[in-house]
């Protein structure tokens, strides 16, 4: 059974940073290309970063550019957008996503974490 547990998620004032992870279990990591979307109230979820499989390819929203940075950990199967000078704009709840990447490109395996809570004051 596959899971996904974020953590990391908090209360932070603008200007700070906020490390979340992911943790993963139940799959080959590897194979998998691992995001972060968010979702503010009121508004539809955005991817914010992504990373292949063995993490040699990263991808950013414009949003997040300059300030977030992910990273992968094969070794314990985790996942950790490292967020630096964080906006009021990118309070939202974060979710980890894991969707299985195959030979041919993406399959349609995906998986959802239950979201963590960012929250940034001004």
């Amino acid at each position: 059974q596959v899971q996904l547990v974020e953590s990391g998620g908090g209360l932070v004032q603008a200007g700070g940073s906020l490390r979340l992870s992911c943790a993963a279990s139940g799959l080959t990591f590897t194979d998998y290309r691992m995001s972060w979307y968010r979702q503010a109230p009121g508004k539809e979820r955005e991817l914010v970063a992504d990373i292949s499989g063995v993490g040699d390819s990263t991808s950013y929203s414009d949003a997040a550019k300059g300030r977030f940075t992910i990273s992968k950990k094969p070794s314990n199967s985790t996942v950790t957008p490292q967020m630096n000078s964080l906006k009021p704009e990118d309070t939202a709840a974060y979710y980890c996503r894991a969707r299985r990447w195959g030979t041919f490109g993406p399959s349609r395996e995906i998986y959802w974490g239950q979201g963590t809570q960012v929250t940034v004051s001004s």
